[in-house]
């Protein structure tokens, strides 16, 4: 392995110097810029690239070049003041959420990128929330100061306010928009001088803060010694007494408050115009964790099902978490997180979540689309391994002789639905294993088929991420297919709690079959749903997604146990399957009270029947409520058009949570069905004369309303 042109074994001093890092925002925060600016300094290109130009270094794929934006998180690696930073780059549209997802997993820290013109935007809430679940330290990083209209204390106002961040602002801009000149650096208390004469933006000094800025630039040293006295004792007397702070003590101070979750250090700049980088690159070295600074990663022996952990270190038990897979034609790409023990070409290893074993053919570092090969990887590398041919992502690769199972990677369920009509010379075999990898690549996308109209249906988490997958069927795949108008994924649950007996006796000659079961069903509300989801995952287990949760009080053994799995897979089966509107019932559950067996008839696919009976019979009885997905919106227009938004969101039958008008622009906040957003993009674009921009979350499910529920359905 080389770093720093010397070729050096794994251990611990190197794990010490070593960042993961990710790079996560809104959709056109300045993310892909802001990564081209550090690798440009950091040395990795000799220039730097543009997403206008569309040769930035991790949007590589054509289809991200085409649209100007992340589709699929890239992994990137540089070298900085003696420390190397692998950065992965994620996409800001929500409907690539599951790259963000599946990047924080793995991650040991993050930089949010934040526009000094947008401020927190809904998908920066959304991506800050999942950062939160990871508990992943972060700094944050206020880009386009450059703009007009960049108001960087209103960001980090509502940096404060929205995310409930305390920051520490260890950077001040030199004027903002057009007034931009760059970036006072508060803990020197110098001011970053670019050269204006040197076209390649390297030479810099650092000089005297300007006059017109000088008091601004104390009454923020102040404050950030506050916020820092709030963490650090030493830094508190030092303020108390009166004392001068060390610019090392007040940094080590910043740096134990990061790590812990206290202190979010806020950088800023232009990365388009060069300004700040370099500073942010400092931060990312100085403030944000090593592997050794994070927990030691946790999981279970798989027999035992016993807790276990596995510390950062080459001499562990190898232990390392698939996090992507990337279909080619000469085999699998599975990009890999170890978090112990060394990994190497040619070795063996066990997917302790199939229990099979595995052969490393070869291991990557990744530089975008470009692969240096390598012959070692160790604690904290994150890589990309060929030859791998049974795993998938969240998947755990581990020691064969002592292994562990890591805590799989949960994805948020498909919303939308369209169907899949291939050409009349497609090769359904050729299709079939292409959506297959597919699929198995982005987890966030489902296919199947509907057996009533036998269309084949595809999945996903809106709109752009049906566009895309079907963009790429047929670049990647050859496979040619044309779409349907995309359609709602519904789900239904019951209208009431209710307990029934079913008797399933059949008796045609010979051995009959014979089962009788009572069942208590119920429908769960969310907070019920969400302890049960509690209870799953400290008994050890994982939640159910759909929130279907079966439950065995059986006494005396008047159902055998062997008989009781096939009355939980008949409950499951009949919900999977529907019943009046044919969509996946959700959040029940059901519980085995009572039943009857016989010795000779009864049999486990008696049982099965016998529940997928019951729970139909059930539905006909409570009756059932059809649910829609329900998405958060957040709209931004000129002023003038508030008044137009609020009525058409009403139109749509929108909740509005929150509208505000600031500095001539309206943002609009709602819950509003998803099937009422149906071709909102253009609809909006086309009455503020392109001027208004939308994004859109999912949030929850919901009740139709028993007037719209057969018409929706039947749409």
């Amino acid at each position: 392995m080389f770093f720093g042109g010397t070729l050096i074994v794994p251990g611990e001093t190197m794990i010490e110097k070593l960042r993961n890092i990710g790079i996560i925002a809104h959709v056109d925060a300045g993310k892909t810029t802001t990564t081209e600016r550090i690798l440009y300094f950091a040395g990795a290109k000799h220039k730097a690239g543009d997403v206008d130009s569309g040769n930035t270094t991790t949007d590589f794929d054509p289809l991200e070049a085409e649209k100007g934006i992340t589709i699929s998180s890239a992994a990137v690696s540089v070298e900085w003041a003696d420390h190397r930073i692998t950065i992965i780059d994620t996409p800001g549209h929500v409907d690539f959420t599951a790259e963000v997802e599946r990047s924080l997993r793995v991650l040991d820290g993050a930089v949010g990128v934040f526009c000094a013109v947008g401020g927190v935007e809904v998908q920066s809430e959304t991506v800050w929330h999942q950062a939160n679940r990871h508990n992943v330290p972060r700094i944050c990083f206020v880009n386009k100061l450059d703009r007009v209209g960049a108001d960087f204390f209103g960001c980090v106002e509502q940096i404060e306010q929205k995310l409930g961040a305390r920051v520490a602002v260890c950077a001040l801009p030199a004027g903002q928009g057009s007034e931009f000149r760059g970036v006072i650096d508060l803990m020197r208390m110098k001011f970053w001088h670019n050269d204006p004469d040197d076209p390649k933006h390297l030479r810099y000094q650092l000089v005297e803060i300007p006059e017109q800025y000088r008091e601004e630039a104390n009454l923020a040293r102040e404050r950030l010694l506050e916020a820092v006295s709030h963490v650090c004792d030493e830094v508190l007397t030092l303020v108390v007494e009166g004392q001068p702070v060390p610019e090392a003590v007040l940094r080590k101070a910043l740096r134990q408050g990061t790590l812990s979750l206290q202190l979010f250090p806020v950088l800023c700049g232009s990365a388009f115009q060069y300004h700040g980088v370099r500073l942010l690159l400092d931060a990312i070295t100085q403030y944000l964790p090593s592997p050794l600074d994070r927990p030691p990663v946790e999981g279970i022996t798989p027999k035992t099902k016993e807790k276990s952990s596995r510390r950062p270190q080459a001499n562990e038990p190898l232990s390392a978490l698939a996090f992507k897979t990337v279909s080619e034609s000469h085999g699998d790409v599975v990009y890999v997180r170890i978090y112990s023990g060394r990994l190497e070409p040619g070795m063996t290893v066990l997917n302790s979540v199939v229990g099979r074993s595995e052969r490393i053919s070869h291991i990557y570092r990744m530089m975008g689309a470009r692969r240096d090969r390598l012959d070692e990887a160790g604690p904290g590398d994150i890589v990309a391994v060929v030859g791998l041919k049974q795993t998938a992502t969240g998947n755990t690769l581990c020691d064969l002789n002592q292994p562990i199972l890591l805590e799989e990677i949960r994805f948020p369920e498909p919303v939308i639905s369209q169907a899949i009509i291939p050409a009349k010379n497609v090769d359904e075999a050729k299709l079939s294993e292409a959506l297959a990898k597919m699929v198995r690549d982005d987890p966030t996308l489902r296919c199947w088929t509907n057996h009533e109209t036998n269309q084949l249906i595809l999945s996903g988490m809106g709109e752009l991420h049906l566009e895309v997958a079907v963009h790429k069927l047929q670049r990647d795949h050859k496979v040619q297919v044309t779409t349907g108008k995309p359609m709602v994924s519904y789900r239904q649950t019951l209208a009431k709690p209710i307990e029934l007996e079913n008797r399933y006796i059949k008796q045609t000659g010979g051995r009959g079959q014979y089962a009788v079961i009572v069942l208590r069903l119920e429908p769960l509300s969310r907070e019920e749903r969400e302890a049960l989801e509690a209870a799953a995952e400290e008994q050890g287990e994982k939640p159910d997604p759909n929130g279907l949760y079966f439950f065995d009080e059986i006494v005396g053994g008047a159902v055998p146990g062997e008989y009781i799995p096939a009355v939980e897979k008949g409950f499951r089966e009949a919900a999977r399957r529907g019943a009046k509107y044919g969509f996946q019932f959700v959040d029940v559950k059901c519980t085995l009270i009572d039943g009857k067996h016989h010795e000779v008839d009864s049999s486990q696919l008696a049982f099965q029947r016998c529940a997928e009976e019951a729970f139909l019979e059930a539905t006909k009885r409570a009756g059932v409520v059809l649910l829609e997905p329900i998405m958060k919106v957040q709209v931004t227009a000129p002023g003038q058009y508030l008044g137009d938004l609020t009525r058409d969101i009403s139109r749509r039958r929108g909740e509005i949570l929150n509208s505000m008008l600031e500095k001539g622009r309206a943002a609009l906040t709602a819950h509003v069905p998803l099937a009422c957003l149906m071709g909102y993009t253009s609809e909006l674009r086309n009455f503020s004369s392109g001027t208004a921009s939308f994004t859109m979350e999912p949030s929850h499910y919901a009740p139709v309303k028993e007037e719209l529920a057969d018409l929706r359905a039947a749409s």
